[in-house]
């Protein structure tokens, strides 16, 4: 059985305040250093967790998270890269406002990927849209066993 470690982590609490456009968040995982890949013929899910309210200052807009892959670790912003998977496309706005999943306890995804035909790194991507976010933060990892996991607000 494969294992899923702290190597398995794109981004730890990590800051995803920026203005509109595409961004890379936290560390890329270089599949070419397994000596499988994830899983090896389990299920692997990608979760991504708030860990502060992501908002924005004024202006309503849009944010959304991809799991992408790239011939290097400096996974291409633009249509270049390959787009393993994405969550929906949430509304930010000030915290009354906000998609309830962009508050933290709750889960911005949960979901199963194959990495089958991915290129050689895997990160997370930050799509925003329309506005610049003022404010929140991730954790984004790979497990093989989401049911094990549990979002609790302030870690209680």
């Amino acid at each position: 059985m494969t294992m899923i470690d702290k190597l398995a982590t794109f981004c730890t609490a990590t800051s995803v305040a920026a203005s509109a456009g595409t961004a890379l968040i936290g560390s890329q995982i270089d599949l070419s250093t397994l000596t499988s890949r994830p899983g090896a013929g389990q299920p692997v899910y990608l979760v991504i967790l708030p860990t502060t309210e992501i908002i924005t200052g004024g202006n309503a807009g849009t944010i959304r998270f991809e799991l992408a892959s790239d011939s290097t670790a400096s996974i291409a912003t633009d249509a270049t890269a390959t787009v393993i998977c994405a969550s929906p496309t949430y509304a930010t706005d000030g915290t009354d406002a906000n998609d309830a999943q962009l508050k933290v306890g709750n889960v911005i995804l949960c979901q199963p990927i194959d990495v089958r035909r991915s290129e050689r790194y895997l990160g997370i991507r930050c799509v925003t849209t329309t506005t610049t976010t003022t404010a929140g933060a991730i954790t984004a990892f790979l497990t093989l066993n989401p049911e094990a996991y549990l979002a609790y607000p302030n870690a209680i």
